[in-house]
């Protein structure tokens, strides 16, 4: 079984698509395909569906839930035992349930398997292979996580961890490829990802560096402070010391803002003037 959670929720079998288009088992499916192999407990999945005060007809309603989800993957397994099969994909256990697939067939843990590779490799101080490894996982991406799911509390903090991975590893990825010299062709993104996440200081710091690389060092005094006048109006808050420290080597052109290194101990570009 298939499942992508990385975008609009899907699923498949190997004898095709799942088709859910009820709300709650959609979450159903969503909460268990992030624990694949492993058995979620019936309160945890009805705590998603309901809250912690489920109504009183909560015990029947999820059971036919579960019962819809089994159909669904019947339908897709398809063949005399379809029923069968599907209720040993999604196995009644003590207390919960567990949906009988390996992390490497969800694309969540796929893009975190990846993603850790391109870290690591990123610490080695092999930039390109880093930045074709976080291409790799980023790749994966479809859309937000589960945008299509009705999220309650734990849905919420899985999608919320996704994305704040998925963050991690544009920056790391950008981080790589400024060592590499290609900071012109990553001005484009990096105006857009300023404009999307318009405190994010560590995309700011990118940007700056870009910008400064290619010449157009008012560009990137610009982008300092409008950065700043946000963070004092937003949050009463100076911009952090590192991104204060990269504004003063702008503003001496220090020669070290121009250095592209291909090899050498790696440094994040937030960190190029840490304390």
């Amino acid at each position: 079984m298939k499942i992508r959670i990385l975008g609009p929720l899907e699923a498949e079998t190997e004898g095709g698509p799942v088709v859910l288009t009820a709300a709650k088992t959609r979450q159903i499916l969503a909460l268990l395909a992030l624990h694949p192999g492993r058995l979620v407990p019936v309160s945890t999945l009805r705590e998603e569906l309901w809250g912690p005060l489920p109504p009183r007809s909560a015990h029947t309603t999820f059971q036919t839930y579960i019962l819809r989800l089994r159909r669904a993957l019947a339908t897709a397994l398809g063949g005399p035992d379809a029923a069968d099969r599907a209720r040993r994909l999604l196995a009644t256990g003590h207390d919960g349930y567990l949906l009988k697939a390996a992390e490497e067939d969800v694309d969540a843990f796929a893009f975190q398997r990846a993603a850790r590779a391109g870290h690591a490799a990123f610490a080695d101080g092999d930039s390109a292979l880093a930045s074709r490894l976080l291409r790799q996982a980023l790749a994966l991406w479809r859309g937000p996580a589960l945008v299509d799911v009705r999220a309650g509390s734990a849905l919420r903090i899985h999608a919320a961890a996704l994305e704040e991975s998925r963050l991690l590893a544009v920056e790391r990825r950008i981080d790589a490829e400024l060592r590499l010299g290609l900071h012109t062709e990553l001005l484009a993104e990096l105006v857009e990802l300023t404009e999307r996440h318009h405190r994010h200081e560590r995309l700011y710091a990118q940007a700056m560096v870009a910008f400064y690389r290619s010449g157009r060092q008012s560009a990137a005094l610009d982008l300092y402070r409008a950065l700043r006048r946000r963070l004092i109006e937003e949050l009463g808050l100076e911009p952090a010391p590192q991104l204060q420290r990269l504004h003063q080597a702008m503003l001496t052109a220090d020669p070290r803002l121009d250095a592209v290194t291909h090899g050498g101990p790696p440094t994040p570009t937030f960190e190029l003037y840490a304390a």
